[in-house]
């Protein structure tokens, strides 16, 4: 007869614990690692050196971010939504945010609040990016390292040091996506981290609102660490939460009878209409095409995160249920696969500052198959360690290696512009010029087109908001502006010709006269990046 051992307190620890899907998973707690702490914390202060060296010198002011500073100008100022008319362009909850990054900062240096060296404030959306990045990776399984190589290929990419330093709602609404990811990846499974990965959602679509098509993607991750006995009920909670903060929107304009179109106002409806029936870019493999300068620009600044980082997502979605790398990034990989499909329609208007969405997802993707190949290598049977571990550890060694020459002089190169390049030089001039009394003798009553990039200059420098300094696409586009300017062209002094204002003057009646009725009297800058200040013909003045 088999005698029945008690089961002691002892014998119990030292049973062998059975992982049940589903639960809870062990993963490091990054608040109580120093090793993780000390990796991110080197990494997030080599990335935030590189990215903020020469922030306000390149890459050239763009005249979207003016429009973005100017709009947060005037929520701090309460002024509305915007410096003009909000017409419904983009959700204004991405500006809101940027007028609550700079709030600090204006308050001390209220004059120095224009787009150069507002550009600082970036740097703090740019750090809790890159540290969201490593949680996440660190969160979806990735060893130390790798989850430092992810950091390290989104902070340190061209692109990202070139794009990130700008004033771009793109920047805010990846940070969102990144925190609804690194929710969505709890380890603890917790209801109210789903709850708070759908809200954090919703605050990146209202950022930037292209982010929804990236929202399956973070579903497949949600579903995939959730808890199998709550799945179902914390995937209706996060949905249920994104679409409730997002019909914020739309209810919002609905309460200020500006949802559908009608006479004397704009609308929510209007807005759609514009964004979606605006001239494409072509499609994205055609030369020639819009598309592909935008598609040619990227790659000119870095290929090795747009194209291995691609073809890495790719894989991981194609091998999803085959390899556990591919399935623990799906939702990563997924997302950076919708954007890159999106991106290749053939029709579509396609911005320069849409490939920022896909960096931190290809950034992880690489970093997931670097992780596996790495793997591979020094994967080997316990009979066979001995033998094989120097020759496996030479291969790792080799293959980083040769990574690395390929890697960073190619990196170099593109970050050295970033670095040494100080491309606003022109911009700093003409406002200096347009301040000096001795040039514009009253301001106040001074009347100038310019662009975005400069307009916060003019107004800091005291010409009128709106009606004096003049951004020049309101002069033929704004009925409100048009009233103040009975006699067109006639009732301008100043032209700020900008490479932004010559290009888009063909399409504008009011902007187009007065280049052709004035005179340069003063240039900054050589080329087609020259700022002209120019001045209405004396025959023409009122």
């Amino acid at each position: 007869m088999t005698a029945i051992l008690p089961v002691t307190q002892s014998r119990v620890a030292t049973l062998p614990a059975v992982p049940v899907p589903g639960t809870p998973r062990e993963v490091p707690r990054l608040r109580g690692s120093r090793p993780d702490l000390l990796v991110c914390g080197v990494l997030l202060a080599l990335i935030l050196l590189v990215q903020g060296w020469n922030i306000t010198g390149f890459p050239n002011l763009s005249d979207d971010e003016g429009t973005y500073l100017a709009q947060a100008w005037a929520v701090q100022q309460g002024k509305g939504l915007a410096h003009y008319t909000y017409w419904y362009d983009h959700p204004p909850l991405g500006w809101i945010q940027i007028a609550a990054v700079t709030w600090l900062p204006s308050l001390f240096f209220p004059d120095a609040v224009s787009v150069a060296p507002m550009r600082c404030a970036m740097l703090l959306v740019s750090a809790v990016s890159v540290v969201l990045v490593y949680v996440l990776g660190r969160r979806l399984g990735l060893r130390r390292w790798a989850a430092g190589l992810g950091m390290a290929l989104f902070g340190l990419s061209p692109l990202s040091v070139v794009l990130q330093r700008e004033i771009f709602l793109d920047n805010i609404a990846v940070m969102w996506m990144l925190v609804a990811f690194c929710l969505a990846a709890s380890p603890r499974c917790h209801l109210w981290h789903h709850f708070g990965a759908g809200l954090a959602a919703a605050v990146a679509v209202l950022s930037k609102e292209t982010m929804l098509v990236i929202l399956p993607a973070l579903l497949v991750t949600m579903w995939q660490h959730s808890h199998r006995d709550t799945r179902k009920f914390a995937v209706t909670g996060a949905v249920t939460a994104c679409g409730l903060v997002g019909l914020a929107y739309p209810l919002f304009a609905l309460l200020n009878n500006e949802l559908f179109p009608g006479p004397g106002h704009v609308s929510l409806i209007d807005g759609i209409s514009y964004q979606m029936s605006r001239a494409g870019s072509g499609f994205l493999l055609s030369p020639g095409s819009g598309a592909h300068r935008v598609l040619q620009s990227w790659l000119y600044y870095d290929r090795v995160l747009p194209l291995c980082g691609l073809a890495a997502a790719v894989l991981l979605v194609a091998t999803a249920r085959r390899s556990r790398t591919g399935r623990a990034l799906a939702g990563p990989a997924l997302a950076a696969v919708i954007l890159a499909l999106v991106a290749l329609r053939p029709s579509g208007y396609l911005p320069a500052m849409y490939v920022i969405q896909t960096l931190p997802f290809l950034a992880l993707a690489l970093a997931g198959v670097s992780a596996s190949v790495v793997g591979a290598l020094l994967r080997t049977r316990p009979d066979r360690v001995r033998r094989w571990r120097a020759a496996r550890w030479g291969a790792v060694a080799a293959l980083a290696a040769a990574t690395a020459v390929l890697v960073v002089p190619s990196w170099y190169d593109g970050n050295r512009s970033a670095l040494t390049t100080d491309a606003n030089a022109p911009y700093r001039s003409a406002a200096s010029w347009l301040r000096d009394a001795g040039n514009v003798a009253d301001p106040a009553r001074t009347r100038v087109l310019a662009d975005d990039a400069i307009w916060l200059d003019l107004v800091h420098a005291g010409y009128r908001p709106g009606t004096g300094a003049i951004w020049f696409y309101k002069a033929d586009l704004d009925p409100a502006v048009a009233r103040t300017m009975p006699r067109g062209w006639q009732d301008v002094d100043y032209v700020v010709a900008s490479p932004t204002v010559r290009r888009d003057a063909v399409t504008l009646p009011t902007v187009k006269a007065a280049l052709e009725h004035s005179d340069a009297v003063a240039v900054f800058g050589t080329g087609d990046d020259r700022i002209e200040i120019r001045r209405i013909s004396r025959g023409a003045a009122r």
